[in-house]
């Protein structure tokens, strides 16, 4: 079994001080140099927007000014790494949603104002959106791992548990991903388990499972960042452990990891790096592998 130890933490803070958004940098000094929350949340204010929603490349392949649903996760991601699920920043997302919302309580993929912005190629959209359960899905289970009584949560939660229970179509990962997410936090544990039962195979199916497959972009890891939730249960612990010694060898020459996806402008991709090297020395500490 493979760990991370002192000088492979040390490279990664180096890459993170070179390469890393200011966002991102705290977030490290938080989780792995025992830094303050209170630096975190000022990065964050400055991609809030007056309307409650986040813009300003927090997504960094959504470039423009204005507030997109996705955004809105990363914040809620970040306040709740902070210790800030009581902020009112949380409630200001609420309201966001619920200004954004589509017919049936769901929240689109993306806005047609992202037509009027700089962003990355697959970012497309009708021009009367429906609700989608990506990210719906991944918004309503953190707005409930949040404690939130907001009342956007009543409708979206609905619309998550029709969409699995009507859904006639294997999800895709990004899908699948915001489904594990409801199920993990949504608060009836009995129903998320009866789902979960119903479509383990179904959420497995876009996963590659060998870990040296360098031209997937889905890997188990992805989908249980951490050993607790419901992703963990989609994979045997030999899968887990093979994917943790290779996300070990996959820490690059400079120190970060690297990311498996299109790059489309130059900028997005140190701005990708940091936000993954976090998360993936999140992932060996959640796993018992980093050992600094």
């Amino acid at each position: 079994m493979k760990v991370l130890h002192d000088t492979g933490l040390d490279r990664a803070a180096e890459f993170m001080r070179v390469n890393g958004r200011l966002i991102d940098r705290h977030r490290f000094a938080l989780h792995f140099r025992g830094g303050p929350a209170g630096p975190v949340l000022a990065a964050l204010r400055a991609y809030e927007n007056p309307d409650g929603g986040y813009g300003h490349a927090l997504e960094p392949d959504l470039r423009g000014e204005g507030s997109q649903p996705v955004p809105a996760q990363h914040a809620l991601d970040f306040l709740h790494e902070a210790g800030a699920d009581g902020d009112p920043a949380v409630t200001r997302i609420g309201d966001y949603l619920t200004s954004i919302t589509a017919p049936g309580g769901g929240v689109p993929f993306v806005l047609p104002s992202v037509r009027d912005t700089p962003h990355a190629p697959w970012w497309q959209t009708p021009d009367d959106p429906p609700g989608n359960i990506n990210p719906t899905g991944t918004l309503a289970g953190m707005l409930h791992r949040a404690g939130s009584v907001h009342p956007w949560l009543g409708p979206a939660t609905e619309f998550c548990w029709r969409h699995l229970e009507h859904a006639d179509a294997a999800p895709g990962p990004y899908d699948a991903l915001s489904i594990l997410t409801f199920l993990d936090h949504v608060p009836d544990r009995d129903r998320a388990e009866a789902a979960f039962t119903r479509l383990r195979d179904a959420l497995a199916a876009p996963v590659a499972l060998d870990p040296h497959d360098e031209g997937a972009e889905h890997l188990p890891l992805d989908f249980a960042p951490h050993p607790d939730g419901h992703g963990r249960r989609l994979f045997t612990a030999d899968v887990i452990d093979a994917h943790l010694d290779a996300l070990i060898d996959a820490q690059d020459d400079d120190g970060g990891w690297d990311v498996p996806f299109p790059i489309w402008t130059p900028i997005t991709r140190p701005e990708w790096r940091g936000f993954i090297t976090v998360e993936r020395l999140r992932t060996l500490r959640a796993y018992g592998r980093l050992k600094p």
